[in-house]
């Protein structure tokens, strides 16, 4: 049987690896050879492939994969680990390394544990063709190199948490509203300062208002638009305290709150108190 002709690159990236947060350290491709072995070794770095073409093993500590084109496996730092090109049909792969103390944070938040290291990716991902651009990027000798391949290793644990999200069993219904609630007080944490709506993180997050205001209400004990009041409400105690060149309007303003009267009415209401009489007895 004819195989594809073996094939191998990689660039390294221009910028020396100093304890940043966050580092790519290189990127490559190869068409293997067949029965193309590498371990069982340890790595000291995260390093992440895709399977372009063909097939091949995977071996953890913990489990063995068998692997065909359009799958990505992640192998972690200190684990022992293994993977062999198929004889018959020999796997092409793109590969990235990274480290950092930020980069165990950034793959537990994707799902890629070492208990989930493999995914399969839809067939249009991106993921080949941002590894490419590290590598045409390192290959251009740059310091732009550097922040760019970053950007393309968010882009690309992006792609795998959506896959590994999707993919994971939920114990339950009760789980994914639990998920849900989270997603809304993050939701009205970062975007109470504007003037938003119910309706509109509803729209945001993709579900029916009712719905979203009945399991709010049922895990935190207030509905949304309480809570959100609240959250302002607090927000401007802070402000308050510790910004007294601003007047109650520009309080109000900043926790997305214009109509000054209805903001220091809502304050009496949550606190019993004035935002000025608030300002001055925690100013003595």
């Amino acid at each position: 049987m004819d195989h594809p002709a073996h094939t191998y690159s990689v660039a390294s990236n221009p910028v020396y690896y100093e304890h940043s947060p966050l580092h790519v350290l290189f990127a490559g491709e190869s068409q293997t050879k067949p029965g193309h072995t590498l371990g069982p070794k340890l790595y000291d770095y995260y390093l992440l492939h895709f399977v372009e073409s063909g097939q091949g093993r995977f071996r953890t500590e913990q489990r063995t994969y068998h692997l065909n084109a359009g799958d990505c496996f992640l192998i972690h730092p200190g684990q022992l680990v293994s993977y062999a090109s198929n004889t018959d049909d020999p796997w092409r792969y793109r590969w990235s390394a990274f480290t950092g103390s930020q980069a165990g944070d950034l793959v537990e938040e994707a799902g890629f544990g070492t208990d989930a290291p493999v995914f399969r990716a839809s067939g249009d991902s991106r993921i080949p063709n941002w590894i490419h651009s590290m590598q045409d990027a390192f290959y251009s000798r740059k310091a732009s190199s550097h922040p760019a391949s970053i950007g393309y290793l968010y882009l690309i644990l992006a792609e795998a948490g959506e896959h590994l999200t999707e993919a994971a069993k939920l114990p339950g219904p009760d789980s994914q509203v639990r998920i849900t609630v989270k997603q809304m007080i993050q939701y009205m944490s970062t975007q109470y300062a504007h003037p938003v709506s119910i309706e509109q993180m509803a729209t945001s997050l993709g579900y029916n208002r009712a719905y979203l205001s009945r399991i709010f209400k049922k895990e935190t004990g207030l509905s949304p638009v309480t809570y959100l009041l609240k959250l302002r409400i607090d927000k401007s105690r802070q402000l308050l305290r510790e910004r007294p060149e601003l007047s109650i309007e520009q309080v109000a303003a900043s926790v997305g709150l214009p109509d000054a009267l209805y903001f220091s009415r809502q304050f009496r209401r949550f606190y019993g108190q004035s935002p000025t009489e608030y300002r001055i007895a925690v100013g003595k």
